[in-house]
């Protein structure tokens, strides 16, 4: 992830902006968005593709896809136990996007509270 928000007035580099864009694309799809709120809900805070499948009403192929798509823009962590693979959010990253995109008068009201 980029170390400089494009919002802090501050340019960009061409690099950053596009590792941005790439995980801010993983977000822009609502089957993405409600599968990281899915895994984040869940009582382990992980789930299977089955345990998501018919939650979303969609196939296994389709929500492996997004999963993917999720976990490789470093948004999940993917462990593989047996046949079944799980996911997790990883806050760190969730964190960070959020961080880059509140600007930062925003961000330090936050910070003294």
């Amino acid at each position: 992830m980029p170390a400089i928000s494009p919002l802090t007035g501050d340019p960009i580099k061409r690099a950053d902006a596009e590792r941005l864009a790439g995980v801010l694309k993983a977000f822009a799809d609502p089957a993405r968005l409600r599968l990281l709120s899915l895994i984040q809900s869940a009582p382990e805070g992980e789930a299977s593709v089955s345990d998501l499948t018919a939650a979303l009403n969609l196939s296994q192929p389709t929500v492996s896809h997004h999963l993917r798509i999720l976990t490789e823009a470093g948004l999940l962590e993917r462990d593989k136990r047996g046949v079944w693979a799980y996911y997790r959010l990883v806050p760190a990253a969730i964190a960070q996007i959020a961080d880059l995109l509140t600007p930062p008068r925003k961000r330090a009201t936050k910070k003294a509270r």
